[in-house]
């Protein structure tokens, strides 16, 4: 007995749908959370040096979420780093710098709030709170006295969860559990300072 011909083209449906879903899976878990990406970086002039622009795309899971609304802060760090290559030894280090952001939120006054350095921002929504977080305007780097014209550099850019500022119960969970782990890939890119 032959199979139906409805059988085998409802079977091949079936497969392609199952194919699609796989093809998507990778997707769909970054768009559930637990992600931090960067989508652009650059580093522009100002008058004694250059700045850091930079946009990330960040995904928080469930349980970082329902963590920061019963009251524990997460800390972000954004890293940035300048090198120049030399062909004769290591990469000379030219700049480092990193800057601590603070999210929280007070159930309080319902608002979640963003703080790094003396400045602190109140927000009504979470998702407002993050679009500030992952948009790094004019951050100051580099002086430019630190750097030579003509030359080329590497610059990198990163973002991270700080886990050593969580809870000690938390840090502990943070080793094992890749939620925990939130941390963009360094975007590197060159530069060269003018003449």
């Amino acid at each position: 007995m032959s199979p139906n011909p409805d059988h085998r083209a409802g079977l091949r449906k079936f497969a392609h749908v199952i194919g699609a879903l796989l093809l998507c899976l990778p997707l769909a878990v970054l768009a559930a959370g637990e992600h931090i990406e960067i989508t652009r970086a650059e580093l522009d002039p100002f008058e004694d040096g250059f700045a850091v622009n930079a946009q990330f795309n960040l995904g928080l899971s469930p349980d970082l979420e329902q963590a920061l609304e019963r009251g524990m802060s997460l800390y972000f760090v954004v890293e940035f780093e300048l090198t120049r290559p030399r062909w004769y030894w290591f990469d000379e280090k030219s700049a480092s710098t990193s800057m601590t952001y603070r999210l929280s939120y007070h159930a309080l006054t319902r608002q979640y709030r963003l703080s790094t350095g003396n400045l602190q921002l109140g927000f009504p929504t979470l998702g407002e709170a993050i679009g500030v977080l992952t948009s790094l305007r004019d951050w100051r780097v580099v002086d430019r006295s630190a750097v030579h014209p003509g030359e080329q550099y590497t610059a990198s850019v990163r973002m991270r969860l700080d886990t050593s500022q969580l809870p000690k119960p938390f840090q502990l969970n943070a080793i094992t559990n890749r939620e925990w782990d939130l941390q963009s890939d360094w975007r590197r890119f060159g530069f060269e300072v003018a003449k």
